[in-house]
């Protein structure tokens, strides 16, 4: 099957241009018939317009409905507000999809995980509604908000996630023993939800427990919902059982559009240096290929970058080897080709 879509391309501060050059040139050689549209956000964007979120750049997402971003920096101490949480609030991106899988080749403490962590988007602590600090800066509040409307997408979508992936079971993290109301409600609509879906395996855990949980048996675990912070702080822990944030991959989805990104930050002390692992934007165009309706095209990507990481291949130092960034994608678009 062929696309004829054209993506925005955001292609992000620090290492972004470097992993998002060796990203497009791996989808290039899929030849899948993808266009790109290259938008800026960031702190180029910032320099160059005055802005960290260009009305150009949310135009060309709002347009094509899907966008390939790379790790953009928010400038601290500032007063601006995080651009990924902006985009995120903008495009009713309400569900984060975090995958994490182990690769053999790398320098992960398991070599068996398979994990999705759905985390609601939109909302929570991340809202951080009527934020106020006192005027001699000793006392700081800001509120925490659940709907049921967001509660309600965010749990329907793990669970359709679920049985689409021909996935077991899902378990539904919460804290409602001691958040009483704002994770008590997010628990009494997942478990709604849960009763709609009786083919899936259903079961819930506090978040303290599901952390330990992870590290001591992570095999346990299937599909993982929880509310906004929650599932920030899980899925990070769920990409150190594979190896890290490099490996770790993003989408953001809405009803009109979605967001793909590489988890990690913009790494500006290793920029320009060829040393970064692209792996993290290329399995997060693995998911936008996916989203597309391209699954032979995501097959194969995925296939590449196994491949390369289990031979070792000019594979960049975080992985053990000693290639550069452009080397590594050399390697994945050799296989890719080569079949």
């Amino acid at each position: 099957m062929k696309s004829d879509r054209t993506i925005s391309v955001i292609t992000g501060d620090g290492i972004g241009p470097e992993i998002m050059n060796a990203t497009l040139r791996v989808l290039e050689a899929l030849d899948c018939a993808l266009h790109f549209e290259f938008v800026e956000a960031g702190l180029v964007a910032l320099e160059r317009h005055g802005d960290l979120l260009p009305a150009a750049t949310m135009d060309s997402i709002r347009r094509h409905g899907v966008a390939l971003k790379g790790p953009l920096t928010t400038p601290v101490g500032k007063g601006f507000r995080s651009i990924n949480v902006t985009l995120r609030e903008r495009f009713d991106l309400y569900a984060n999809v975090r995958p994490v899988i182990s690769i053999p080749g790398t320098r992960a403490r398991y070599d068996d995980v398979d994990i999705i962590t759905v985390r609601e988007n939109t909302e929570g602590a991340y809202l951080a509604a009527d934020s106020t600090i006192s005027e001699d800066g000793s006392r700081a509040e800001s509120k925490m908000v659940i709907t049921r409307k967001g509660s309600e997408r965010v749990t329907r979508y793990a669970f359709e996630l679920a049985r689409r992936e021909g996935r077991r079971k899902v378990t539904l993290v919460h804290k409602a023993n001691i958040l009483k109301t704002v994770s008590g409600l997010f628990l009494d609509v997942a478990r709604e939800m849960a009763a709609r879906y009786p083919d899936i395996a259903c079961e819930e855990m506090i978040v303290d427990a599901t952390c330990m949980k992870l590290v001591m048996d992570p095999q346990q675990f299937d599909v993982i919902v929880t509310t906004n912070l929650f599932g920030d702080i899980i899925s990070d822990l769920c990409a150190g059982l594979v190896g890290g944030l490099g490996l770790a991959p993003g989408a953001n989805i809405g009803r009109d559009a979605a967001i793909f990104e590489a988890v990690h930050g913009s790494a500006p002390d290793i920029a320009g240096r060829q040393v970064a692992n692209p792996c993290a934007l290329l399995l997060a165009a693995v998911q936008m290929l996916s989203y597309l309706g391209l699954p032979d095209a995501a097959q194969r990507l995925r296939s590449g970058i196994v491949a390369t990481i289990g031979a070792g291949d000019r594979t960049t130092p975080d992985l053990g080897g000693g290639g550069t960034t452009d080397g590594f994608a050399d390697a994945i678009i050799d296989r890719i080709r080569n079949g």
